[in-house]
């Protein structure tokens, strides 16, 4: 265990981040996950790090906060804190955040609260959004088990024993085994993924037709000069960093207008703290004009009026059903896991996903057909019967998807 550990912590300070001599690690996590945050701040010194600064969370205190705290607390962001996450962004600072909460720590709180909360903080926090999409520094999200969330995925076991099941599963997501070889296995998977998304760029596609027994039966239209990017990014400067480990997806931009449809999810989605469950949205010149859900309903609605963009999509992303994550048949309760599963959409900002992209303003990547937004929430449309039919520029029918995975022309 212990060298497994270790094997993971390497993985993220030194491929996730990839961080330089010198440069600041910002890292965010739950106390509960202090052991291995230290474990992460040591393998940060050891690649030449400058100083890593921490951000410290705790579900309890979080908790009480919303249900007790005055009014204006959630309209406000402090200055501090502003300062701590746009400056640390500006200066290019390498930023790992440890993802780990109980999946209904917020259940009952007010939902008002909640939607002025994230309004107040994605206003203040633009500089760090904007550099975050597009690869101004680099970021990665990961996970460890803390025993509330362990609960959730394995309710039939006691504490120890869902904490270790959960740590198995995630080792085996992020392709942890302890012999040292996790970076061999990461460089063959990104090689994996590259290769798709070279076919899928080739391709031209204007757009993208979904089906499934569901009742999925959505179509969306891609931007011209749209190019598909994978789990392993680049900074503005050149250098490579994986957002999110584990990562299994190729994604893209859709234009803003160009969805028109209905779309079901697949799996719950966890936001803001409550569960969102058995939910489909209708779609119609790319915004969401229906949305209902027999779970979390007034989440979910809160969610996609948390401003103008909110309501139309930034991101479509393909995951085949077959994966490390998908063959475990778990429900993680966490979007970095349940996100890898299977084939995913995001209502809210979009990535830069065009030729160029990276160095386009805000209003340059509207005017090419870009959604804006202070949110993006990735929810999950994969099955293991989902048809997605893509459409080229000049007219070409080509299968993208067959039976939930990649069709044997990107295998």
């Amino acid at each position: 265990m212990v060298e497994k550990l270790r094997e993971y912590a390497r993985l993220l300070v030194r491929v996730g981040l990839n961080v330089q001599p010198g440069q600041r690690m910002v890292l965010s996590s739950p106390v509960e996950c202090a052991p291995f945050a230290r474990l992460c701040v040591q393998e940060a010194y050891d690649a030449g790090c400058g100083e890593v600064v921490m951000n410290w969370g705790d579900d309890a205190v979080t908790r009480m906060k919303y249900l007790h705290a005055g009014e204006a607390v959630f309209d406000t962001v402090p200055l501090w804190r502003r300062h701590f996450f746009n400056d640390h962004a500006l200066e290019g600072a390498a930023y790992l955040a440890i993802s780990a909460s109980d999946p209904e720590n917020l259940k009952g709180v007010s939902p008002d609260r909640l939607l002025r909360a994230q309004r107040a903080s994605g206003k203040a926090l633009k500089d760090f959004d904007r550099l975050q999409m597009c690869g101004g520094f680099p970021w990665c999200i990961a996970s460890i088990p803390i025993p509330s969330w362990a609960a959730r995925v394995f309710p039939d076991k006691g504490e120890d024993e869902a904490v270790s099941a959960l740590w198995d599963a995630i080792f085996q997501a992020v392709r942890v085994t302890g012999d040292g070889k996790a970076v061999e296995r990461w460089t063959e998977h990104l090689a994996t993924l590259e290769r798709r998304l070279e076919k899928l760029n080739a391709l031209d596609l204007r757009s993208l037709h979904y089906t499934n027994s569901l009742g999925t039966d959505l179509t969306v239209e891609l931007p011209e000069d749209h190019i598909w990017e994978s789990g392993g990014d680049r900074t503005l400067s050149g250098r490579p960093y994986i957002a999110n480990i584990p990562t299994e997806e190729i994604f893209t931009a859709p234009l803003k207008t160009g969805a028109n449809g209905v779309v079901y999810a697949s799996l719950p989605l966890v936001h803001d703290g409550n569960v969102i469950d058995k939910f489909y949205f209708r779609v119609q010149d790319g915004k969401i004009v229906e949305a209902h859900a027999e779970q979390g309903e007034e989440t979910l609605q809160n969610a996609i009026r948390v401003d103008e963009g909110a309501a139309y999509f930034g991101e479509v992303a393909l995951v085949p059903y077959d994966s490390p994550i998908s063959n475990q048949k778990l429900l993680f309760y966490n979007t970095l896991f349940d996100e890898n599963v299977a084939c995913h959409i995001a209502f809210g900002e979009a990535y830069p996903c065009l030729k160029g992209g990276q160095s386009m303003t805000k209003e340059e990547l509207k005017a090419r057909g870009l959604n804006d937004s202070i949110t993006h929430v990735d929810f999950m449309i994969g099955t293991p019967d989902l048809s997605i039919l893509g459409t080229t520029r000049d007219g070409r029918k080509v299968p993208i998807f067959e039976n939930g995975s990649f069709a044997q022309t990107f295998a």
